[in-house]
């Protein structure tokens, strides 16, 4: 599919590696240092559930590529997380961001999403102190439905944000929060 200069490709495990690169550059996980992948085989587990996810629900995450050269530049989209939301999510190479490719893809993805199953509520989980990713949620129609700690991250301080659609129920939040 192509959307302006970009093309969104369903994956496939030949872009395992591409996506590793992206995972495993610190420069991209400067909010979340202990998100980086530092084996391949979990950006092979991720990218299966991508897949899984493409063939289970209709949607899931795009390779976000360069139009022209094909070059991997990261991966946006909306997956189905616990059956219970459209979960959001970004990565992009430390070179393509800051040039709204996050943005544009995501709007995308929120409108697919509505089409494919409009019951679930588009979420997004954010780090508070990101401010680049919450900019993202908030141009694509998201607001904070959600602020606390984020559990299970090795920074005690750190604040995660859920980010909606619309509003959530209480389990809606404890799912995206836990």
């Amino acid at each position: 599919m192509q959307l302006d200069d970009l093309r969104l490709d369903m994956p496939t495990l030949d872009d395992v590696p591409a996506i590793f690169d992206i995972y495993s550059d610190p420069r991209v996980w400067t909010h979340l240092p202990s998100g980086r992948h530092t084996e391949r085989e979990r950006t092979e587990v991720m990218v299966q559930a991508w897949i899984d996810g493409w063939e289970r629900d209709g949607l899931s995450s795009w390779i976000v590529r360069d139009a022209d050269s094909g070059v991997v530049l990261g991966n946006a989209g909306c997956w189905v997380k616990r059956d219970v939301f459209w979960n959001l999510g970004y990565r992009l190479a430390y070179d393509a961001q800051g040039r709204g490719i996050a943005s544009r893809v995501s709007g995308h993805a929120v409108k697919e999403a509505r089409v494919v199953r409009p019951e679930l509520p588009v979420v997004a989980i954010l780090l508070e102190h990101n401010k680049a990713s919450a900019r993202v949620a908030e141009k694509v129609g998201l607001t904070v439905q959600h602020r606390g700690p984020d559990a299970g991250n090795p920074d005690p301080e750190a604040i995660r944000l859920v980010a909606a659609d619309r509003p959530l129920s209480e389990s809606q939040v404890h799912a995206a929060s836990s």
